[in-house]
């Protein structure tokens, strides 16, 4: 009679050992493999946001620069610049150039009202920057309009007189300023601030750390801080943006920087 012998026998203690070592070594590389992956897919999109960032901020300030000085009355200083380290600025110009009124009366102080009788007045609103500007004398400054009367034309200014009484035929007109410079309150995310007229600033770009402007005068002089802005013919662009979130390989210094430059050349000056 033939006999069939069967093992009983299960995975003895060594076996077993050994294939939760190797699951063990397996289910580790995989997980570090996952976390390289998420952290290269982390540091990629904060790249591209700061790239974006940085491009968004070049585009806007090329843009606004380009029209310094456009449309601007004789006398009138296209732009304020600031050597503050991050630098500001502002530039102004005129992107309506309609929208105008004259005064039929001379003012009798400082303080009194703008009668533009027989003007239109419509394109003025309250808070708006205007600008009053005397041809005789080529020279103007800006005041926020407190109080627009279509009929008859007149407007009031704000609270503060204006330098001087200014005659008859001197011009009332909105000439756009728009002013760049970088918030720095909260130290991790610094912003680029964008001020249109008379309105608050606004945040326009996030992480932008540095911003330096470089003045090319019309002898062909370079200037970080120019005496007469008249003088300027090109603006040398250096903006420095920052990633959102720190690199934890990066022991020094977290976090990663792009350096982004550009040159504009005042067509209007």
């Amino acid at each position: 009679m033939k006999r069939i012998f069967r093992s009983n026998a299960g995975f003895t203690l060594i076996e077993l050992l050994v294939a939760l070592l190797i699951t063990g070594i397996i289910t580790a590389a995989m997980f570090r493999v996952y976390v390289n992956q998420h952290h290269a897919w982390m540091i990629q999109d904060s790249v591209i946001e700061m790239q974006q960032n940085a491009r968004a901020a070049i585009d806007e300030l090329t843009r606004q620069l380009r029209m310094t000085g456009y449309a601007l009355p004789n006398g009138t200083s296209p732009m304020a610049v600031y050597n503050t380290n991050p630098d500001t600025i502002a530039v102004f110009y005129r992107n309506n150039t309609t929208c105008e009124a004259s005064l039929d009366a001379d003012m009798p102080t400082p303080s009194s009202e703008l009668d533009c009788t027989g003007s239109d007045v419509s394109c003025f609103y309250v808070g708006q920057l205007g600008y009053i500007y005397d041809p005789n004398l080529e020279t103007g400054e800006f005041f926020v309009i407190s109080q627009v009367d279509p009929s008859p034309a007149k407007f009031q200014h704000s609270s503060a007189p204006l330098s001087r009484a200014y005659p008859t035929g001197s011009q009332v007109m909105h000439v756009e300023t728009v002013k760049f410079f970088i918030d720095e309150g909260d130290t991790l995310h610094p912003m680029l601030m964008i001020q249109i007229g008379s309105s608050a600033p606004q945040p326009y770009a996030s992480d932008i750390v540095d911003l330096q402007f470089t003045y090319t005068l019309k002898n062909g002089v370079v200037l970080d801080q120019p005496v007469i802005v008249d003088d300027i013919r090109q603006i040398g662009i250096r903006l420095i943006s920052r990633s959102q979130t720190p690199d934890v390989e990066f022991t020094e210094n977290p976090y990663r920087f792009e350096t982004y430059q550009s040159q504009v050349y005042l067509r209007n000056m």
